[in-house]
Formats: structure tokens, C-alpha cells, sequence
């Protein structure tokens, strides 16, 4: 039974490490993943560029799960998708008997091209038509009310307290902001706060006295309506207007359980900004249809549904079209700078490159495979289709190599389609382009920095001088021999890392190489100790161990100082001597910095005889900090079974709260012993291994002790000392983690 029990605490302790280690390193990961960690390598190139315009984006692959030709065959049926019977027949399905049959009036059936360009996420991964992927559902990580003021900022709405009219026209003032508000809207609709912030701003903004929102409109005083929900257009004077307050009253006839679900009528502000999300969310967000893209294209329902039929719009190119003026509200009100979330479908066997656009005459290229260049001085862009119409992809550098797939005989202006060597595929102007001349060999490379000692942190540039001039476009790679010390990226972007030593090396394709030494220096950010209040007794020492920040500074070196002499003196290696009944402050400065500095509070107090207290030989006593205990003993009462004494005891825990017989006793418990209700003497308890101080040393201690050291969440006093189990007095490290796994798995146990 012992040797089973060893095995089962062995696998949970494994499996909490594991599962610990996994979802910190995971989290810490992720703000750091890398674009083509998460998506196909066709989508990311597109991805990257977008997300290094614009920082404050984020990206979301939605991994359909569905192969490419079986979605395009269930969405290329005669009636699904549309296109205005205008077009030219590459857009339109030609079949016979199909070919211009209007479906709708003016509009015909598309053909299968059509469908696969539209479908095709990546012809849309550019700053305009990406809007048609932006996430209209709730995001908790990102919606804030900072972010939704910031979109709500240049309107009435901005920062104020909500006030409104009732219908016999009181004012009331709440103690909300319409921030609050629209953040509770969509929490209660799951639907994206920032979305109903900008509808509302598009709506009825910028100004409160929108009649839509007034409450003062004529028979339909104290009714709301900040989404326009209703507001269909009416030859009426104010007729829309007045249909969407019909709305807010009833619902326009409405079922009750429909006024209901709705929250109907819209008597307050609060509520009409509440049932309006609700009302936005119902019909597609909350399905798992969270964007333009996925309302035409149903590829993905969360509700686990049959797929491709419910679609709200049959025009094959709605997304692209929606997707531009959704981009023009954000431009025009200068969002394009918020946090915004996009989520871009991903389906199985997709063609290699991006499905071609059935405007581009097919006989307008011919296939190519030659290496050419950017021959212009400064930079040049790529565009999404042949012609300055087409929207910008990427802006590339001066010489930027690439393969030309299909060459350009069009009439007129001449573009060639390009793939980058990221994987990028665009239209570049042919007169901008030329062949790659042969490469020139490198014959020496030359590194170079201001100075080759960085800060802990610091960032710097490397400069890489290539020779001959000739061969500066050459390939060059880099590397560091210590990435724990110093990175370095393919540009020569240093960071400094932690203190120590690294060698950069350049190397060429050729095999030239050369190198460069680089020293990061560490400086001390903070001083900790494992307590800031101690009592000793008349001619007692204590040594106080300062623990250094980080712990890789360089150096470490601090000094002490004394208040009051004559009560305690302290000497250079920080063994403080109790001399004289007082009190004093003892100051540790660091010697490299001065402005960091802590400090201990001294209380020194006459000699404490053994008639008055005296504690079990098996107690460590130091100053006013006790340790020793016994782990499996450590109730109140088996503690107070070790003290003799004239005074009365009392216990708290580490939170201050008095502790009863049956109690557990753990770091950072105090024992107080007191003299008619005053205090005349205070222990503090230390439990090696019981960090959190509930007086048990198990699993919970290890994460608190690995959340430290990853310094997701530090501990500090007296903790940082029962966590360093080892007692070197240093801050507690990987080795305390081990010797505290080894204690529950009873192979070792602490040393109390």
C-alpha cells in the first residue's frame, strides 16, 4: 500500500509539473507565437505584413476541418451565389440552360471561379478587405472599457455619465458611462463590444441629441434605439427614425417572447443598449458566424448544424464589398490603431497559391519561372491584383529578390504576378522589375557595434559592412553561441538577455564568416529580505542575508548602516548584534546604485530568562523567527505542548486570524505571548517548504514556488525564505523546486 500510494503521489506531482509548466510556458508563448506557427504558410506572409502595420491586431486561424474542392462543390449549386448579370461571363456560370437564367432580378448564377476567388481567404488578407474576417463575438482578453473609450473618443459619448428622459420627461442621471454600458451589452449578447461600439458611433453619433436616442421625439417619449434596429425608411418626416422608436416601444408587434428575449420596450438607455446586442447577436454572432465572411460562406456553426445553407446573402461578392466600408468607418473615425480580432478560416487541400480573379485575363500572362528584382532606389509596391486599383499587400525594400510566376502581356500598363520568397503572391508593375544579374561571391564580412557592452534589456544594432560592395545583397546569417546571454535576429537586432558572454557570427553562403564578442552587463533593480521587523534580545546577532534583483546582477555588493548605534550595530557582512533595549533601523544600500535601497526595523528588548519563556530543544531559534517544527505535528495544540511559559499564548496565521487548537501552524504564523492582554513578546514561524503558509508542504507550494521563479507571480518576506529549502540564503531557484518535489514524494524530506 506504501509503495503504491508512493507511485500514485509521484504521477500527480508529475502531471501538476507537467500540466503547470505547459499552460505558463504556453501562455508566455503566445504573445510571442509566431504568425506561421499558427497559420498555413500560404496565409502567413499576408498575416505578418497586416499584424506589422498594424501591432494592435490579432489573428485567428479557424481550422474548418473541410477539404477545399468539397466545400466549393457544395457551394457551387445553380441559385447559392450570384453575381449581377452585368458581369463578364468568366464571373458568370455559363452552363447551358443556366447561362444569364436571372435568379433574382438582374442577378445571375456565378461560376465556379467566382466562387473559389470570393472563397479563397488569402485574396483577402490585405488592411481593407480583411474586415470581412473581424470577429463580431465578445472577446473578454481584449475588450476592455480603456479600448471601447478609445473608439467612443471625438463623440458626446466619450467619458460621460449616461443620462436620460423618462416618458413624462424626468431626467434621470446614472452613475454609469456609456463605456460601462456597452461592455455589459456585450457581455449579455456575446457579441464584440467593439463592434457595438463603432455601430452605435456609425448609427447615431457622434452627437447625444440623435433623435434616435434623445427620448424626446413626439410619441415616443423616453423610447431608445441606438442601433437603428427597426428604422426602415419612410416618406414620412423623420420616418425612419420614428419606425426604429415603434420598434424600441413594441417590437413592431412582436410575440412577448420575443419582446422578452429582446428586453423590449427600451425604456432606458441601459436597456436599449442591452437588448439591441442581444437583438444584433441572435440571428448569426452566437451560432459561431462571427463575421461577414462566415454569414455568406456557412463553413462553420458551432451548433454543430448541417452546413452551407444558412447564408444571409447570396451576392458572392458581399464580403469583399462590406469588408471596404467597414474598413472606411475605422479609417474615418482613426480606429485602425485599436485592438482588433480577426478570424480567418483555413480548409484542407487548398491550391498552392491564391485562386486567381476571374476579372484577370488568363490570356493577359504567361507562365514564368525567372528570378527577377526590385530595380527601384526606394520601395515598391505589391498589390492584390494587375493595376494601381488593386489594394497594396506589401510595401518591399530596394533590390528585394523574387520569382516571377507569371509574366504580364497585357495592354497598356504591364504587370507581372510575383511570388516572395516568404511565400507571397501579388502584382508588381513590369517596368519596376528586373532579371537577377549574377550573384557576386563575399569575400570578407566586417562586424562592427558602438560598444560591445549592453544592459541587461538593452537593445542594439549590429553593423554588418559586406565586401565588395558588390555582394551587399548577399545572404548572410547570424548567430549567437549564447542566446541565454544574447540574441540576435536576421537584421542584426541585438537583445540582451541575462549577464554573460556571447559570440555573434556572420557567415555568408560561401562559408565567410566572422565574429564579434559581446558582454551584457546586469544592474540591480531591487533588494529583498526575508523580513522587515525583527526583535532580538539584548547581546544576540542576527545575519541578515539580502537577496540581490535580479539574480543575475553583476554586482552584488551592498553596504549597512545602523540608525541608533546604541542599540544595534551591524558590520560589512551584515551580522547585525543586539546591544542595547531600543529600537533601530538598519538601511542595506546597494553599492551600485544607491537610490536601491531597503530596509529592517530593529526592536531590541532585555533577555528573555527561561522562567519566563522557554521552548522544546527541537525549536531553532533566531531573533524572533522560529523554526524546527515537525511537518506532521504542527497543530496549535502539539506546539503549545513545547512552550513553558508564565504568559499567555495566542497564535495567528499568515492573514492575522487567531488559530484554534486543531489549527495548523505555518510560515508566517506569529506566536504572541501576552502580559495582561499587552504584548510582551512575537515569533514569527518559518515551515520550510510551506510557502503559502497554510502549515502543509504539498503541490499547492510547488506552483506558488514555479510561478516565482518564472516570475509570473513573486512571493516575498518571509516566504522567499521557507521556499529556500537549500538555505543559502539566495533567492529560491529551480534546485528548491526539486528538494520540495522530493519532500512529498517522501524521498527526501526538508531539514526543518
Amino acid at each position: 500500500m506504501k509503495l503504491k500510494k508512493i507511485i500514485s503521489y509521484i504521477l500527480f506531482v508529475f502531471l501538476l509539473l507537467f500540466a503547470t509548466y505547459f499552460l505558463i510556458n504556453h501562455s508566455l508563448a503566445k504573445e510571442e507565437m509566431k504568425i506561421s506557427d499558427q497559420f498555413p504558410s500560404s496565409y502567413a506572409p499576408y498575416i505578418e505584413e497586416l499584424k506589422r502595420k498594424y501591432p494592435n491586431w490579432t489573428f485567428k486561424a479557424l481550422y474548418t476541418n473541410l477539404d477545399w474542392k468539397y466545400v466549393i462543390d457544395n457551394e457551387n449549386i445553380f441559385g447559392k451565389n450570384l453575381v449581377p448579370k452585368s458581369y463578364s461571363n468568366q464571373w458568370k456560370n455559363t452552363k447551358p440552360g443556366e447561362y444569364n437564367i436571372e435568379v433574382d432580378a438582374g442577378w445571375v448564377d456565378c461560376s465556379r471561379q467566382a466562387i473559389e476567388y470570393t472563397m479563397d481567404p488569402r485574396n483577402f488578407l490585405n488592411y481593407i478587405r480583411v474586415f470581412q474576417f473581424e470577429e463580431l463575438s465578445y472577446e473578454p482578453t481584449t475588450n476592455s472599457i480603456s479600448s471601447i473609450e478609445k473608439i467612443l473618443y471625438g463623440t458626446e459619448f466619450y467619458d460621460r455619465i449616461v443620462e436620460y428622459k423618462t416618458a413624462d420627461g424626468n431626467n434621470i442621471v446614472t452613475d454609469q458611462k456609456y463605456s460601462q454600458l456597452i461592455l455589459a451589452g456585450a457581455i449579455r449578447s456575446d457579441v464584440s463590444a467593439f463592434h457595438l461600439a463603432s455601430r452605435i458611433k456609425q448609427e447615431v453619433g457622434p452627437f447625444l441629441s440623435h433623435s434616435s436616442i434623445s427620448g424626446t421625439v413626439e410619441g415616443f417619449k423616453g423610447l431608445y434605439n441606438f442601433y437603428n434596429i427597426g428604422a426602415t425608411s419612410s416618406a414620412e418626416p423623420m420616418g425612419a427614425i420614428k419606425n426604429g422608436l415603434q420598434y424600441a416601444k413594441d417590437g413592431k408587434g412582436a410575440s412577448q417572447s420575443t419582446k422578452d428575449k429582446y428586453l423590449i420596450p427600451w425604456n432606458t438607455k441601459e436597456i436599449a443598449i442591452k437588448g439591441g446586442a442581444i437583438f444584433i447577436g441572435s440571428s448569426y454572432i452566437n451560432l459561431g458566424q462571427n463575421s461577414i465572411y462566415l454569414q455568406k460562406f456557412h463553413v462553420y456553426d458551432n451548433k454543430k448544424q448541417e452546413l452551407f445553407w444558412r447564408q444571409y446573402m447570396t451576392n458572392v461578392l458581399a464580403p469583399y464589398s462590406e469588408s471596404k466600408g467597414i474598413y472606411n468607418g475605422y479609417n474615418s473615425s482613426g480606429l485602425l490603431d485599436s485592438p482588433i480580432s480577426f478570424v480567418i478560416p483555413v480548409y484542407e487541400n487548398m491550391p498552392e497559391i491564391p485562386v486567381k480573379s476571374p476579372s484577370i485575363s488568363e490570356s493577359d500572362f504567361i507562365a514564368d519561372n525567372t528570378r527577377v528584382y526590385a530595380n527601384v532606389s526606394n520601395t515598391l509596391n505589391m498589390r492584390s491584383g494587375p493595376g494601381t486599383s488593386y489594394e497594396i499587400l506589401a510595401t518591399i525594400p530596394a533590390k528585394t529578390t523574387m520569382t516571377r510566376i507569371e509574366k504580364g502581356r497585357q495592354s497598356g500598363e504591364v504587370w507581372d504576378r510575383v511570388k516572395l520568397d516568404n511565400g507571397m503572391v501579388g502584382y508588381i508593375f513590369q517596368n519596376y522589375l528586373a532579371e537577377q544579374p549574377p550573384q557576386i561571391s563575399v569575400t570578407e564580412i566586417k562586424l562592427s557595434i558602438d560598444n560591445p557592452l549592453l544592459n541587461k534589456g538593452e537593445k542594439k544594432q549590429l553593423k554588418i559592412e559586406i565586401l565588395p560592395e558588390e555582394a551587399k545583397e548577399s545572404k548572410i546569417s547570424l548567430s549567437s553561441n549564447n542566446p541565454q546571454v544574447v540574441t540576435v535576429d536576421s537584421d542584426g537586432k541585438l537583445l540582451a538577455i541575462s549577464s554573460g558572454k556571447a559570440t555573434i557570427t556572420a557567415t555568408a553562403e560561401n562559408g565567410v564568416s566572422a565574429k564579434i564578442g559581446i558582454e551584457v552587463y546586469s544592474k540591480v533593480t531591487g533588494i529583498e529580505l526575508n523580513t522587515h521587523s525583527l526583535i532580538l534580545q539584548e547581546g544576540q546577532e542576527y545575519k541578515i542575508n539580502p537577496i540581490i534583483l535580479p539574480d543575475d546582477a553583476n554586482n552584488k555588493k551592498v553596504s549597512y548602516s545602523t540608525t541608533n548605534e546604541n542599540v544595534a550595530i551591524i558590520d560589512t557582512n551584515g551580522t547585525l548584534r543586539a546591544i542595547n533595549k531600543g529600537e533601530a533601523e538598519i538601511v542595506v544600500q546597494s553599492q551600485e546604485q544607491s537610490s536601491i535601497q531597503t530596509s529592517l526595523q530593529v526592536t531590541v528588548i532585555p533577555v528573555i530568562t527561561e522562567d519566563e519563556i522557554k521552548f522544546d530543544t527541537s525549536f531553532k531559534i533566531l531573533g524572533n523567527e522560529i523554526s524546527g517544527l515537525d511537518y506532521q505535528n504542527n497543530t496549535v495544540e502539539k506546539i503549545l505542548q513545547k512552550i513553558q511559559t508564565k504568559y499567555n499564548i495566542e497564535i495567528l496565521d499568515v492573514n492575522q486570524q487567531k488559530l484554534e487548537n486543531q489549527n495548523l501552524v505555518g510560515t508566517g504564523s506569529k506566536i504572541r505571548f501576552l502580559q495582561d492582554d499587552e504584548l510582551f513578546m512575537e515569533y514569527q514561524v518559518i515551515l520550510y517548504g510551506d510557502i503559502n503558509g497554510d502549515g502543509k508542504i504539498n503541490s499547492v507550494d510547488l506552483l506558488v514556488l514555479q510561478r516565482h521563479i518564472l516570475e509570473i507571480q513573486k512571493v516575498s518576506g518571509v516566504a522567499l525564505k521557507a521556499g529556500n529549502i537549500n538555505k543559502n540564503g539566495k533567492n529560491p531557484s529551480s534546485v528548491d523546486l526539486l528538494l520540495i518535489q522530493r519532500h512529498i514524494l517522501q524521498l527526501k524530506i526538508i531539514e526543518q
